[in-house]
């Protein structure tokens, strides 16, 4: 009888049959290389897109006498990838054409002591290792003579860190300040840097100073003379901005000082020319006194540099070969000139006024053109923006003049007419979109402010970025019946210049993108504590925020970034879907912010202050301790024995301009009153906050 689980078929043949199997699954294995293959579950989330390498840069603020930074952002990668030390109260930045560096103005010398600097870098290259920004070269103003100084009996480089040692403390030296190294016979040591530290004599060792070299893989040197170190004296410029539209010269506005101390010149309004191959102001123009530029603008085809004088009402057109006057007298406009715009055909200059005026130039007669149009924006107007795809300008009115002028205004840059009906190419009005309180978009008492607004490259929709500024907050994780700032962002479809719902936002009404993100914030949270020093005021001066906020875009037109000074972050906003339509894939969605990074501590920051006592008056705290902070700088309260004191400690609080002496500050806290408590703890200084104040875009 055959076996019923044979099915008739011989043994033989089953025998055959089971070694075939065997062989077979003996080559598989052999096959497999005997590896165990382990199995890839896809997880359902949207990959990021494969792109080219592109860079956007944001400069960022510190507490006062404190060195501002700058930061490069991978769009790609939605990552910042390099950082480093710029100037004190950096104020503007301009890039080569060729992206090769990047050159940013800091007003330093509005503080005693410090000097107004031209720092340029190289951005940091898509690389599979971190490289990070190029080291850092700075531009310093000429007109200067000899301040103190002191002989150097020795100097010697450890990494990049340059010790020197002096027969005697450099009188009048502050760390960030300026030092001059001369006569040292090994040429790589000569040269102007910023002081990082400064010892003083002890009984066992004598002064010295510490900086960052340019050079590195220096040999030390000793002898009974081997140089001087001394710190400049100089003018203060105070530059504000920077353009250029060549890889051959960059231009630095300098708002310039009157009769200042010290100083030889009657004033220091001026335009300066930047040689980028040899690292120095080649050229100098000054101009009439009081005329304080804050703008500039230069033409394509580098014939014309046209510069915004806010002081006197004026615009005048130098030369991008030698910055000689190329308008005279300069050209009068009805009110302060604050921004400019060149259109890309060199054949129009549009000039933005305080008073709410656009007034278009042009550079063949340097005349201004009548115009049909209406070319009001209203007073207080603060931002213009020319779209070369659209040949559109957007000018932004936050409404801090009047909250009902609060609007965004479109013109084509193309096709006007003078008023008696013949072309002469002005702008014509193509929009206006209201964001003043009870609009469509701004439905709320408050209404919005808008500040800045950023274009795809590719035409397909413009950003604007603007601000809710509520005196009794909306949003739980400030707080309740406190002030706070509203950041947002409105996307519009360009063709049609209407606004696109967000996928998703923590708005309400949903009219606009919420740009806080968490971990950074709190997961439902879309507001700010206000940042008094983010807070614009009514007329631009070097030290003051431009923009609270300030948006611009990729140059793949794949993300828009927007600066939020009172967040002290930078949002990153995708515009583009993946091509695997996996997870979250819409366009217009927030990424993450960066955060700006904290500042050195330097000034301020260089020793604990031990409190012996302290008073709270109307939620001001006034400790008692000897101290060297200064305005702005951020304490870490611990040790605290009192009943007053204890609920301080752990806090970190921050150090107020009034009542601040050698021997005591005050910093703003919510506690009752209380007198004078003898107590004893400590006040750590705590490396500065940083705040993101412009955007540019790289390569």
């Amino acid at each position: 009888m055959q076996s019923k689980f044979s099915l008739g078929v011989p043994m033989s043949l089953r025998r055959v049959g089971g070694i075939a199997v065997i062989a077979a699954a003996t080559l598989i294995t052999i096959s497999c290389g005997q590896v165990y293959r382990p199995v890839v579950i896809p997880i359902n989330i949207t990959p990021p897109n494969s792109q080219n390498f592109h860079a956007v840069f944001a400069i960022n603020t510190n507490i006062q006498a404190n060195p501002g930074t700058a930061m490069q952002i991978d769009v790609s990668g939605d990552s910042d990838i390099g950082q480093a030390n710029m100037g004190i109260s950096p104020t503007h930045m301009a890039i080569l054409p060729n992206d090769s560096r990047v050159f940013v103005a800091s007003a330093g010398s509005l503080f005693a002591g410090e000097s107004d600097v031209i720092t340029a870098f190289a951005p940091a290259a898509h690389s599979n290792g971190a490289t990070g920004l190029g080291p850092p070269t700075i531009f310093t103003y000429p007109n200067t003579s000899a301040g103190p100084s002191s002989t150097i009996t020795a100097i010697s480089e450890s990494g990049s860190t340059v010790t020197v040692t002096l027969s005697a403390p450099l009188t009048g030296a502050n760390v960030g300040a300026l030092v001059a190294i001369a006569s040292v016979s090994i040429g790589g040591y000569n040269g102007t840097f910023p002081i990082s530290q400064i010892t003083p004599p002890t009984s066992t060792s004598p002064a010295s100073i510490q900086y960052q070299a340019a050079t590195t893989g220096l040999n030390p040197l000793t002898g009974t003379f081997v140089g001087t170190a001394s710190l400049p004296v100089s003018c203060s410029y105070l530059p504000d901005y920077v353009t250029t539209t060549q890889n051959t010269a960059v231009f630095v506005a300098n708002y310039g000082v009157e009769n200042a101390t010290n100083c030889s010149l009657a004033s220091t309004d001026s335009v300066a020319m930047l040689n980028p191959t040899t690292n120095s102001i080649t050229n100098i123009q000054y101009l009439p006194g009081g005329s304080h530029p804050i703008a500039m603008a230069e033409t394509p085809d580098g014939l014309n540099l046209y510069v915004m004088n806010q002081g006197n009402n004026t615009v005048s057109d130098l030369s991008p070969i030698d910055l000689s006057n190329l308008a005279t007298p300069p050209i009068t406009v009805p009110s302060s000139p604050l921004w400019a715009v060149a259109r890309s055909d060199s054949h129009r200059v549009y000039v933005l006024t305080q008073g709410g005026t656009i007034v278009p130039i042009d550079p063949a007669t340097n005349t201004i053109l009548p115009s049909a149009t209406d070319l009001s924006v209203g007073a207080g107007a603060n931002f213009i923006l020319y779209d070369s795809n659209l040949n559109r300008l957007y000018v932004t009115n936050p409404g801090t003049s009047n909250p009902s002028d609060a609007a965004v205004y479109i013109f084509g840059t193309t096709g006007g007419t003078d008023p008696s009906g013949n072309p002469n190419d002005t702008p014509t009005l193509l929009n206006v979109i209201s964001m003043a309180p009870g609009s469509a978009l701004c439905p709320g008492t408050s209404g919005c402010s808008p500040v800045s607004v950023a274009a795809l490259p590719d035409g397909t929709r413009f950003y604007v970025a603007s601000y809710q500024n509520e005196t009794a907050c909306s949003d739980p994780n400030v707080g309740v019946s406190v002030p706070c700032i509203v950041p947002m962002l409105t996307v519009f479809d360009a063709p049609s210049m209407t606004a696109k719902t967000p996928s998703s936002t923590l708005l309400s009404p949903p009219n606009s993108l919420s740009l806080l993100t968490s971990p950074a914030f709190s997961a439902t949270q879309y507001a700010v504590p206000p940042v008094a020093s983010c807070a614009p005021p009514p007329t631009y001066t070097p030290g003051k925020t431009r923009f609270r906020m300030f948006t611009t875009a990729s140059a793949d037109s794949s993300h828009v970034y927007v600066s939020v000074c009172d967040a002290g972050a930078v949002a990153d906003v995708s515009t583009t879907t993946t091509t695997i339509a996996t997870g979250t894939n819409t366009p217009d969605t927030l990424m993450t912010d960066l955060l700006a990074p904290f500042g050195n501590c330097i000034t301020g920051c260089t020793s604990v202050a031990a409190i012996t006592s302290l008073s709270i008056t109307s939620n001001v705290v006034t400790f008692q301790g000897v101290n060297n902070f200064i305005p702005g700088t951020r304490v870490s309260i611990s040790n605290l024995t009192s009943a007053a004191g204890v609920p301080l400690n752990g806090q970190i609080l921050t150090v107020l301009a009034t009542g601040l002496t050698g021997t005591q500050f005050a910093c703003n806290v919510s506690a009752a009153n209380v007198g004078p408590t003898a107590d004893v703890g400590t006040a750590v200084p705590q490396a500065p906050q940083q705040s993101p104040i412009f955007l540019l875009t790289g390569q």
